[in-house]
């Protein structure tokens, strides 16, 4: 139902129902001024926990078992610039690896952009990232690294970037580390 001056009512134009199924929203990778305050301040003050760093500067965070629920990406700007730090993008999960593959269908189907698929570093997750209408990008992804209890994480050295989705699928990642 969608509200029309405050009164639910029917989407009038309705397309048919979308394959894509969100487990829940993943995580956020925005630019910071400064990764250092940032990463003190969601550690001392949020209570979150680093899993990980990578070779580009960026810390990930986690308040769960999930690899991160938030990327703090060094921004190129020494202070705020006039028009922001940029959000990079927000992370929805999906099942598998087989919804991801229908959603990415179905995003080309519907004519939205596809600006990056595969796997990257830090998390392990395979992903489809995609344009919404004004431009902001967001991911569908599944299969992020847990971590348990010890806090352990997988070694940078299993990080295996891959371009697409059928290269990450080809060239899986142990599942133990």
């Amino acid at each position: 139902m969608a509200l029309e001056t405050g009164v639910a009512v029917a989407d009038k134009a309705r397309p048919s129902p979308s394959p894509i199924k969100v487990k829940k929203l993943g995580h956020l990778v925005y630019e910071v001024s400064d990764v250092e305050r940032s990463r003190k301040f969601w550690t001392e003050v949020m209570g979150f926990v680093v899993s990980d760093t990578n070779e580009h500067g960026m810390v990930f965070l986690r308040t769960n078992s999930d690899h991160h629920g938030i990327g703090l990406k060094p921004s190129k700007a020494k202070e705020r610039p006039e028009r922001g730090l940029q959000v990079e993008h927000l992370a929805l999960e999906v099942e598998d690896v087989a919804a991801l593959l229908e959603a990415r269908e179905y995003l080309r189907q519907q004519g939205v952009e596809v600006v990056w698929e595969g796997r990257k570093g830090a998390g392990c997750n395979i992903g489809v990232t995609f344009l919404d209408p004004d431009g902001y990008q967001f991911e569908l992804y599944c299969d992020m690294d847990q971590v348990d209890q010890s806090g352990r994480t997988r070694p940078a050295d299993q990080f295996r970037r891959a371009d697409s989705v059928e290269e990450a699928i080809a060239k899986p990642l142990p599942k133990r580390w």
